[in-house]
């Protein structure tokens, strides 16, 4: 009687997760994804790191209008970003689930007051603590333990404006 593993009853915890099972394998695609988004985000924080663009006096510099060099940054990544754009929409480049990559256009409000109201918030508390939230990981994984703070506030108001918004008037 040739019988193999898979032949033999399985307890639930057994029946979860096989090995080579399409969910297993699944799950090593996710594991793979983050792990290349963790490598990618480390990446971008030792640019931020080199460039300066983490340090509190260069975001100051950058509200006081004393300096270029934060709207050099930001002008760049902007400059990048709009010409890779390009690259993958005539590239015919799809996203991963096969959609084509566009842009959705923002909502006609009357003042468009809901990216207003946003922009000075974000702004607001950029100014004030001197991070925005890039950088605040950054500054977290170069050694300012304080910067705990600052993200556990983020991802507190994330989570409160997620809960908040199907009250809110969209």
């Amino acid at each position: 009687m040739n019988t193999t593993t898979r032949d033999l009853p399985l307890s639930d915890e057994q029946a979860v997760v096989q090995l080579g099972d399409p969910v297993d394998a699944a799950a090593g695609e996710r594991v793979a994804g983050l792990a290349l988004y963790f490598l990618l985000g480390v990446g971008f924080g030792l640019v931020l790191t080199k460039s300066e663009a983490v340090s509190w006096f260069r975001i100051q510099e950058m509200f006081r209008f004393q300096s270029f060099h934060m709207y050099g940054i930001m002008g760049a990544g902007f400059v990048v970003a709009a010409l890779s754009l390009q690259i993958l929409r005539r590239a015919n480049v799809r996203s991963f689930r096969g959609e084509p990559l566009r842009i959705p256009p923002k909502e006609r409000t009357p003042g468009m007051r809901r990216y207003w109201m946003g922009g000075i918030v974000f702004g607001l508390g950029w100014a004030l603590l001197g991070a925005c939230p890039g950088p605040m990981f950054a500054l977290l994984g170069s050694g300012l333990p304080i910067m705990a703070v600052p993200i556990a506030g983020a991802l507190a108001g994330t989570r409160a404006y997620a809960w908040l918004r199907p009250r809110l008037p969209h």
